[in-house]
């Protein structure tokens, strides 16, 4: 079993940058895919970006790609998502998830475990 916990969230106007931390539990952790999901007030969790068990294989929805980074850290069993050029449209509650996989996957169904999310509030 994995535990997440996310942090780094906070108020960003738009244009600036924010880095994401989510720390894991267990031995097991470097075996995972994980991904960074949000939420928006009203919507749909969507998927931002999920990273291979090496972190030599990473996607990103369209709408992040090319602001936005994930990586991780095995040894310390964290894995980050550097935000930057933020909008007002990347507002909301960021989790962060680990899925029993093979590759990089933006499906929710896809992963077991959760973090409890963190806000990102962004100011236009």
């Amino acid at each position: 079993q994995v535990q997440l916990v996310e942090s780094g969230g906070g108020l960003v106007q738009a244009g600036g940058s924010l880095r994401l931390s989510c720390a894991g539990s267990g031995r097991a952790f470097s075996s995972y895919v994980m991904g960074w999901f949000r939420q928006a007030p009203g919507k749909e969790r969507e998927f931002a970006a999920s990273i291979n068990w090496s972190g030599g294989s990473a996607g990103y929805a369209d709408s992040v790609q090319g602001r936005f980074t994930i990586s991780r850290d095995n040894a310390r069993n964290t894995v980050y998502l550097q935000m930057n050029s933020l909008k007002a449209e990347d507002t909301g509650v960021y989790y962060c998830a680990a899925a029993r996989a093979f590759s990089p996957t933006s499906r929710v169904r896809d992963y077991d475990y959760w973090g409890q999310g963190t806000q990102v509030t962004v100011s236009s």
